[in-house]
């Protein structure tokens, strides 16, 4: 069967959808409700063609070819119309994709990795964070307005956390001297799109003031799995710097259900693609109806999913965590 894609004739296959007749002769189009060899059903709608044809706009991701399709992928209003439904995804990611402390540092210190090592007492690797954007033992946060401070979000539960302090503590401890290249600790890429995870309720700061804080009170607010993000690919592409509809998602602050080995489930960064429910069997579900639905797995269906559905979560609400 014969179909033209951006003036271009195209022989499909039996059997592909027009994403993956696209894909094969290799013209992009982006997906978040897709992934090769995985049962799924169109949600996302960022994967949309316009068939000119008949003027509509189809989900590539489950429509298959028909003999005089003229698709087009690439027209400004496709365009415009993908990076809309990315913004309305973006309404039920609640998450710092990078903790604020880190946007802000004007020096690129990744601080959250700092962070992450001192309260780990790994305070070599701590060290090593400092040793990639300073020339140690020397360090610039002495006449710093330290706008790190003023953003961190442990300001509005009581403290920020004392990030100059620990910055100055790492950088006296000479006694750790940073060998090798410290360049396979991260520099934040500022380039990247960040979204925010929005406000604290009243019930979340009660909730952040009773856990045992860590040795340097940080909340680690940033993503892990930020760097392995489709949602987050997608929307630096499509040039989105602060989301259209902001963030409307009630879901709680990292509250993560620990659900088998290493895999991790954090409702608040998940945007209802459904590719887990549709790839487990007496797994993930759908709770509720339109805008109150809600991915859910009850307990007693922990044991029914693998580690290896992480890699069809498209923002992170999946991941693994060692």
């Amino acid at each position: 069967m014969r179909i033209t894609i951006n003036d271009r004739t195209v022989e499909t296959l039996q059997g592909e959808t027009l994403l993956e007749a696209c894909r094969r002769v290799g013209i992009e189009v982006p997906s978040l409700c897709y992934a090769p060899n995985a049962v799924h059903k169109p949600s996302c709608m960022v994967c949309m063609v316009q068939d000119l044809s008949t003027s509509q706009m189809i989900p590539s991701c489950s429509t298959y070819p028909v003999e005089g399709m003229r698709i087009d992928t690439e027209s400004s209003l496709v365009v415009s119309l993908r990076k809309m439904a990315l913004d309305l995804l973006l309404r039920d990611h609640r998450a710092d994709c990078e903790a604020p402390c880190v946007t802000v540092c004007p020096h690129g210190l990744n601080i959250e990795g700092m962070l992450a090592a001192y309260d780990k007492e790994d305070y070599l690797r701590a060290r090593k964070y400092l040793a990639a954007v300073f020339d140690l033992p020397s360090v610039a946060c002495e006449g710093c307005k330290a706008p790190c401070e003023k953003v961190c979000r442990r300001n509005s539960v009581d403290a920020h956390v004392e990030i100059r302090s620990i910055v100055n503590e790492l950088a006296a401890r000479e006694d750790l001297p940073v060998q090798g290249d410290p360049a396979d600790v991260q520099v934040q890429d500022k380039t990247r799109f960040s979204s925010r995870q929005g406000v604290f309720t009243e019930q979340e700061k009660i909730r952040l003031r009773a856990e045992q804080p860590l040795a340097s009170n940080c909340l680690h607010c940033a993503c892990a799995a930020r760097n392995d993000c489709r949602l987050r690919d997608l929307a630096s592409a499509a040039g989105i710097k602060t989301p259209r509809f902001g963030v409307s998602s009630a879901q709680p602050f990292k509250k993560r259900k620990h659900i088998t080995g290493d895999l991790w489930f954090e409702p608040a960064k998940c945007i209802h693609c459904g590719l887990c429910v549709y790839n487990t069997v007496d797994g993930f579900s759908f709770k509720g109806r339109g805008f109150t639905m809600q991915v859910d797995i009850p307990e007693a269906s922990y044991g029914n999913v693998s580690e290896s559905l992480a890699g069809l979560c498209p923002t992170g609400a999946l991941s693994l965590i060692r």
